[in-house]
């Protein structure tokens, strides 16, 4: 089909440049998306690389995912090994909702564990020897084993009850936190309030000490911003130290249990079965990215977005709709994309793709899918129904904090519309240069 993916030999794909139509300039300088109105796509040149962390770092590509949803549903995205560190010359991009859906919730033929879900580390730094340290994550976790993790973690942390226990305390904080910025008068919305909540979320659920929690922020920041040259980091050093961390406070918490999540995980409480305390380690470092990073931006990105749409802002300040926090995940899309590897042959689109190859999940063109919601470059709080991927497609990888991240983002806009109602902007927000990660690593406000 016309700017489909052509034939190819194994791993050495190639792929046509993808038609379309004319480009427009309208698109948000900050986020890559329009504030309202609808997008045109543009073409995608051959050899167009969507995990590009300097593209990243300036926007998302959503008018060329929207030629690809439109003529190349299945393409082909170039990687060399030094960009990446994988070596067999890149991975399909798939760019549908329904199909981002379909691979998100397989039970057979997909692989996280055989190449961690990550499309693109950093080849320079990241060798076979990291990535195995990745495949320790429940992230990277294939079934029996990731099943074993999960259902462990998930009747012991993120339970409707245990998240409901922090509810009151983490209202208490976010209100803090968002007084506390007020009184300075000005500031930086994504060390002031972004980056808070999360933190002291993970502090109370996990059992770590507020006083921690800033060693935590500094870890995360170094294990996802290889890419960014602002960050002089190791990533696999601060791995290490997260995890000589977990393994400390889980030793700690068998040989002295408390009425913390952390006890509750290495203690067999929970049916007879508990984490190890290297199992609880990597438990530790998935909470640091995962449960941190990802709020953290999607409160920075929802605080952009009401920026850019003050009718919104005034909407929510006036009602608080509960369908907030999903269309700010929407919006945000904080993961741009995650990875599956075939472990069988597929047919996708008229495109074969073969047992061994790499598959990129968009989650950003996924929620920005004309065929399935309506007007999806508009920011409207009020939309329902969201069948967004902001969480990930559904199946055995979908979020297990997805209920914690709402609460966290409802409570935090509810505590900015209490208490700095007339919060303003006061330049560009600064984001970080990423090949999957949607980050803003800064936004200069003025709080009241």
């Amino acid at each position: 089909m016309a700017g489909a993916t052509v034939s190819l030999d194994a791993n050495e794909p190639q792929t046509e440049p993808v038609a379309g139509m004319a480009a427009t300039a309208g698109g948000c300088p900050f986020t890559g998306a329009v504030a309202r109105g609808p997008i045109e796509p543009i073409p995608v040149r051959e050899g167009f690389d969507f995990t590009d962390p300097d593209l990243i770092a300036d926007r998302i590509p959503l008018e060329e995912l929207a030629t690809l949803r439109q003529t190349a549903p299945i393409f082909w995205n170039p990687q060399t090994r030094e960009e990446s560190s994988f070596d067999d010359g890149g991975f399909w991009m798939v760019s549908r909702h329904e199909d981002v859906k379909a691979i998100s919730s397989a039970r057979e033929g997909w692989s996280s564990e055989e190449n961690t879900a990550v499309v693109k580390f950093d080849g320079a730094t990241v060798g076979p020897d990291e990535r195995a340290i990745q495949r320790e994550m429940i992230l990277n976790m294939d079934a029996p084993r990731h099943t074993k993790v999960r259902g462990i973690i998930g009747r012991g942390s993120f339970t409707p009850r245990a998240i409901g226990r922090i509810a009151d305390a983490l209202d208490a904080r976010a209100r803090q936190i968002v007084a506390e910025a007020v009184a300075r008068g000005t500031g930086d919305l994504v060390l002031d309030v972004s980056s808070e909540l999360p933190l002291q979320a993970i502090a109370d659920l996990v059992g770590v000490p507020q006083e921690d929690r800033k060693r935590i922020f500094d870890w995360s920041n170094q294990m996802v911003s290889y890419d960014d040259p602002e960050f002089d980091v190791e990533p696999a050093v601060a791995a290490a130290e997260i995890l000589g961390y977990g393994m400390e406070l889980g030793e700690a918490r068998k040989a002295d249990p408390g009425n913390d999540i952390a006890s509750k995980l290495v203690t067999a409480d929970i049916d007879g079965e508990l984490l190890t305390s290297e199992e609880f380690a990597y438990f530790c470092l998935i909470l640091a990215v995962a449960g941190n990073e990802t709020t953290r931006n999607a409160i920075s990105h929802g605080m952009q977005a009401f920026f850019e749409n003050p009718d919104q802002w005034e909407l929510f300040k006036a009602e608080r709709p509960q369908t907030t926090a999903d269309e700010i995940v929407r919006w945000a899309s904080p993961i741009v994309i995650f990875q599956r590897t075939a472990t069988t042959d597929h047919e996708l689109h008229g495109t074969t793709i073969r047992a061994g190859q790499r598959v990129g999940m968009s989650y950003s063109s996924a929620n920005f899918d004309e065929t399935v919601f309506d007007e999806p470059h508009r920011f409207d709080i009020t939309r329902d129904p969201n069948p967004h991927v902001g969480f990930g497609g559904g199946g055995a990888h979908y979020c297990i904090g997805a209920n914690l991240a709402r609460m966290e983002i409802n409570l935090m806009f509810n505590a900015i519309a209490d208490l700095a109602p007339d919060i303003a902007p006061l330049g560009e927000p600064r984001r970080l240069r990423s090949a999957w990660i949607n980050g803003i690593k800064g936004l200069p406000v003025r709080y009241a």
